[in-house]
């Protein structure tokens, strides 16, 4: 019987830790440069800054967050003067999600500080390791994301 590899070894609690550790990291800095956001909200500005216009319902998606707790989110970054939200073009029932001037110098922060955790995440790696490892998990997301929608289509013919 193969040896099993201790708990910490395995590849599900290695990625999760690592996620922990880059949350951490972000905050962390974040902080000490008096930033005062979590990582999730760095996310939700990271993502609204690549694609202005964005809906409410998009980010909850692409961040695999419930729409109240993102509405949440939102609200405060809205009062911070960060995100603007405006009325969707022709769907009265949309938001859409913009950057305020305010927020651009923020943005730059954030990806300055991502950069800083991922230099730290991959000290030690050569380029072609590091992107050899990006492309594995890159790799290993689209397999999961195709087989979980593989299976949300088989539910959903099967209740029809």
């Amino acid at each position: 019987m193969a040896e099993q590899p201790a708990v910490g070894r395995t590849f599900g609690f290695l990625v999760q830790d690592v996620s922990r550790l880059l949350k951490r990291q972000f905050e962390r800095r974040a902080r000490q440069t008096g930033l005062p956001l979590t990582r999730r909200q760095a996310a939700v500005m990271l993502h609204v800054s690549r694609r202005e216009g964005v809906s409410q319902a998009e980010i909850a998606g692409l961040l695999d967050m419930e729409p109240i707790a993102l509405v949440r989110m939102l609200d405060k970054l809205c009062e911070e003067g960060l995100i603007e939200r405006r009325p969707h073009g022709s769907d009265r029932r949309v938001r859409t999600l913009w950057l305020t001037e305010a927020a651009r110098p923020v943005v730059e922060r954030i990806v300055q500080i991502n950069q800083k955790v991922r230099a730290a995440a991959f000290a030690g790696f050569d380029p072609a390791g590091r992107d050899a490892l990006i492309d594995a998990l890159a790799l290993i997301k689209e397999n999961l994301a195709m087989e979980l929608a593989e299976d949300v289509e088989a539910e959903h013919s099967f209740c029809r």
